[in-house]
């Protein structure tokens, strides 16, 4: 984490940093084992991040996270990370930022595009299949079939 001024920025790659104040936190009660305090204290960890306002995400970016991130991005285009692992809320909240973190690394790789490859031998057997068909086809309708009227 890095601090510009009073804003702190949280380092995503080389290029890429989201100021601290774009990440919406919300403590909300967990449930699971928790001893005595269970039901009096919000551990688990709710992250929001507006994924389509983020000034700090090239806007290629910004699309292939909503496609990574798949049902976790609500119709308005905001991340939702629930965070409930620990007991501790300072845990969950940096469990769920570390998350947040490895998903935009995932979407800054661009994807390597697919390099064309030679034809497998199923495919060449296929092919070569379907043109015995034709030809086959081709020469039966040469055959010449005598009519009735050909006999008298």
């Amino acid at each position: 984490m890095v601090k510009l001024g009073n804003v702190s920025m949280i380092e995503i790659t080389g290029s890429i940093s989201i100021a601290e104040d774009e990440l919406d936190f919300e403590f909300v009660r967990s449930g699971g084992p928790g001893g005595q305090k269970v039901n009096k204290t919000s551990s688990a960890v709710v992250l929001k991040f507006d994924i389509r306002n983020s000034p700090s995400l090239p806007e290629e970016v910004k699309n292939r996270l909503e496609k990574i991130c798949g049902n976790r991005v609500n119709k308005n285009g905001v991340l939702v990370i629930h965070a409930r692992q620990y007991r501790s809320p300072v845990r969950n909240r940096i469990s769920a930022v570390s998350r947040l973190i490895e998903f935009i690394r995932k979407a800054s790789e661009a994807p390597l595009e697919r390099r064309q490859t030679k034809p497998s031998v199923t495919s060449k057997k296929r092919e070569r299949l379907a043109e015995k068909k034709r030809r086959g086809l081709l020469k039966k309708s040469r055959n010449y079939i005598p009519s009735k009227e050909d006999y008298e």
